[in-house]
């Protein structure tokens, strides 16, 4: 989501002794902006049938229109001998189509009942991030710190083109879903799945935390619980209407385990005819 228990991770990590021991430090991989695709539609005039034909239908769907408002909400969390500490994230996000695109995000983060605004700006390959007080922070959107703060159902489209035959395609209810699936097991028995890596680049800021107060956490003992992403697009127009995320890993400490979770789901609230433009000063 956005490393928003991060500080959770302290908290839970204080109520243990502490654990010594060298840790093989987990190893996400960095996220990366896909760059221009062609696209591998079906005719004008046929079905889509494969995941392949539905992503460059959904593709063309989404681009058809100036822009795109989604309503994103989050939740983060860890549980540790019955004590769970967890933040949640709600935002709307407001996102222009075509190659200039842009994108402008507007939501809070709660915990302990605390509320700590953000908005985040992503403009020419950059983004710009604001918490609470603090001021702007700034960084290009490839790189996994920032990258990770950004919700953007659109992009969900390259990632799963990227996943390749780790996408199912099914047709529940009428709709159509994307899905990629990690079932539960060993971490490094599942590792190189590129879901999976998307998980673990959204584990990684706890896991820092949780090293940094003496929970060893080694790769070898982490066991992945689910890892599980879906995009659903409306069967008729193929515009995207949902993409859905979620994670837990059970990470070891002290002959016991923390459980990690996230869930987040972005839905599509309707089209955007405004400009999505940098304040001054920010370029």
């Amino acid at each position: 989501m956005r490393g928003a228990v991060a500080a959770a991770a302290v908290l839970l990590a204080a109520v243990t002794t502490g654990c010594a021991g060298a840790a093989d430090e987990g190893k996400p991989v960095a996220s990366a902006q896909p760059g221009p695709r062609s696209p591998q539609a079906a005719p004008a005039d046929a079905e889509p049938r494969t995941v392949a034909e539905f992503l460059a239908r959904a593709e063309e769907a989404m681009a058809g229109e100036k822009g795109w408002t989604f309503v994103v909400k989050g939740r983060e969390g860890l549980v540790l001998r019955g004590q769970e500490s967890s933040a949640t994230y709600t935002a709307t996000v407001r996102r222009s189509t075509g190659e200039a695109w842009a994108l402008h995000s507007t939501g809070a983060t709660v915990s302990k009942g605390v509320s700590r605004p953000e908005e985040i700006y992503v403009s020419d390959g950059t983004a710009h991030v604001k918490k609470g007080a603090a001021g702007w922070e700034h960084g290009p959107v490839t790189d996994p710190e920032f990258a990770d703060k950004v919700e953007d159902p659109i992009a969900a489209l390259d990632a799963l083109r990227d996943y390749g035959d780790e996408v199912t395609l099914a047709k529940p209810d009428g709709r159509v879903e994307l899905r990629a699936r990690a079932a539960s097991g060993p971490l490094t028995g599942v590792r190189d799945k590129a879901v999976v890596q998307k998980a673990l680049r959204e584990l990684a800021s706890t896991l820092r935390q949780l090293r940094a107060a003496g929970v060893a956490a080694p790769e070898s003992g982490i066991a992945v619980e689910g890892v599980a992403e879906t995009l659903v697009l409306d069967p008729s127009t193929y515009r995207v209407t949902a993409h859905t995320f979620t994670c837990a890993f059970l990470i070891p400490y002290d002959g016991q385990r923390i459980r990690y979770e996230q869930e987040v789901s972005e839905r599509t609230s309707g089209t955007y005819d405004g400009v999505v433009a940098v304040p001054e000063g920010l370029e």
